[in-house]
């Protein structure tokens, strides 16, 4: 922070103590909104420009919510993500309070062609939502969920978390999709896909979007469905956060029982390959109200490795144990933890296990089938792990592919599952050698890929953004060229306009 920026706002803090309470508030927030000087940031293609004090004063002003710099209040937790790894420094951050609020950052943003990122749940491993020097929209002030029973309708703020969604609906025997884990951004997950445990049952989260409020790259605020700007409408749902800051998300519901089937069966490493194999034949066959995932955990320096089967059912009770009886078929498990379980409740139980005190990286794919070649891949070459690592798949199939291809922008309907290798490392230790490692691993079983989930976006180059759209991507081009032209919203999986 500058000397003056500094000296201001602890004059102005030290003249307060003195205040009562109300006062002292009032002057602290006056305070604050100060800004002391002129601030570097850089554009989107990284040029050096200098903001005036005297238009970032203007912008302030103008907002009901907040605008932070670097050494205010705030600041530093808005522009962290959960990645620990990523430590990166907004020149502005814009917290909204309204749709209006986003309009002005938006139109900041553009004339001065800065470097936009815009956070919502912050889940990006790789951080396209924060970024350095650029502006940051953080909608963590900008969360709300209502559902409308009568016509099964949920409406979510932009910056909403999944908890929200699922929390409300079902409190009116309702759901959607919704991911695996409650502290996930509405935003993220649905723009880019929206995978869950009700997945095969009633689609992606993307699938069950009705409408969308979205500021677009002009600084307007558009309404888009199936007749009010079809083309956007189409785009958004698969084209990630390429178009706009969404506001306000129309969700779809559907009448569920709160009461699910759930849990974990773990299996001991040596069991690998048979309870791998178990998976591969039944995820592509299992019925839509069955969600299963494999897991395979090395837990080096700890103890021996494991693997798992996750399971949600939520269909009829009486079919439960037919249902979920060639899970025990796979191995002499070592513990066992399916039971009836709230449905809210088993959203929530993976709320901790993404990797948040160490450094991660992940590759991914979708599978179009798990064949014996990869299951045999996967059990000989686990074993021979020589880092923190976890490969596991997320189980698709059902309802997402039975959606024509060019329904949406989301071109990966033929998946049976996603398929993942992370690894981790201790913050202390360089990430270059791990990344590099992980990369190198995942060489073996790339091969069994088709395309990968655009909200895993890394450092993967444009020409290979472009070709996992798919037969999608020459239509998206064209809703890129239209509503953001200048490409404003780049961190993402880009699609670069042509105008």
């Amino acid at each position: 922070m500058k000397r003056r920026q500094f000296l201001n706002t602890s004059i102005a803090a030290a003249a307060a103590i003195s205040l009562p309470t109300s006062q002292a508030l009032a002057a602290a927030i006056a305070a604050m909104s100060v800004v002391a000087g002129d601030v570097k940031a850089v554009t989107g293609n990284g040029a050096q420009i200098l903001l005036e004090q005297s238009a970032i004063q203007e912008l302030s002003n103008s907002l009901r919510g907040r605008l932070l710099l670097s050494g205010y209040e705030g600041y530093d937790a808005a522009r962290h993500v959960l990645n620990p790894t990523i430590n990166r420094f907004p020149a502005l951050i814009v917290q909204p309070a309204g749709a209006a609020d986003i309009m002005l950052a938006v139109d900041f943003a553009r004339e001065r062609n800065m470097l936009l990122a815009v956070k919502c749940g912050g889940h990006s491993f790789s951080g396209k939502s924060t970024c350095e020097g650029g502006m940051q929209i953080d909608l963590s002030s900008f969360r709300n969920a209502r559902v409308d029973a009568a016509s099964r309708t949920a409406y979510i703020a932009g910056g909403s978390l999944l908890a929200g969604l699922d929390q409300e609906a079902m409190a009116q025997g309702l759901v959607t999709t919704a991911g695996t884990v409650s502290h996930t951004g509405v935003g993220g997950l649905t723009l880019g896909g929206g995978f869950g445990r009700l997945a095969r049952r009633f689609g992606l989260a993307l699938d069950n979007v009705t409408a969308v409020d979205i500021v677009t790259a002009d600084g307007k605020l558009l309404h888009a469905d199936a007749n009010e700007h079809p083309d956007l409408y189409w785009g958004v749902r698969g084209g990630g956060g390429n178009f706009g800051v969404v506001t306000s998300f129309e969700f779809k519901l559907h009448p569920m029982q709160r009461t699910v089937i759930g849990g974990e069966v773990v299996f001991p490493l040596s069991q690998l390959q048979g309870v791998l194999q178990v998976y591969a034949d039944y995820a592509p066959v299992a019925p839509d109200d069955l969600y299963l995932d494999f897991v395979v955990d090395s837990k080096l320096g700890t103890e021996d490795g494991v693997c798992v089967l996750h399971a949600c059912y939520s269909g009829p009770a009486d079919q439960a144990e037919k249902v979920l009886a060639p899970i025990y078929k796979a191995g002499t498990p070592i513990a066992d933890g399916i039971k009836a379980v709230d449905y809210v409740a088993i959203q929530r139980s993976w709320d901790d296990t993404d990797p948040r005190t160490t450094g991660s990286y992940l590759k991914s794919g979708f599978v179009d089938e798990i064949p014996d070649q990869l299951v045999s891949t996967i059990s000989q070459n686990f074993k021979t792990f020589n880092e923190r690592g976890t490969m596991f798949f997320q189980h698709s199939g059902g309802a997402i592919g039975r959606v024509p291809v060019d329904a949406t922008a989301f071109a990966h309907r033929k998946s049976v599952a996603n398929m993942f290798a992370v690894v981790e490392w201790p913050l202390a230790e360089s990430r270059d050698s791990h990344v590099d490692y992980i990369k190198q691993y995942w060489k073996q079983f790339e091969p069994f890929t088709d395309g990968w989930y655009s909200n895993e976006v890394a450092d993967h180059s444009a020409k290979m953004v472009d070709a996992n759209y798919q037969g999608n991507y020459a239509r998206l081009l064209k809703v890129k060229n239209q509503y953001d032209p200048t490409n404003l919203f780049r961190l993402n999986a880009n699609v670069e306009p042509t105008v």
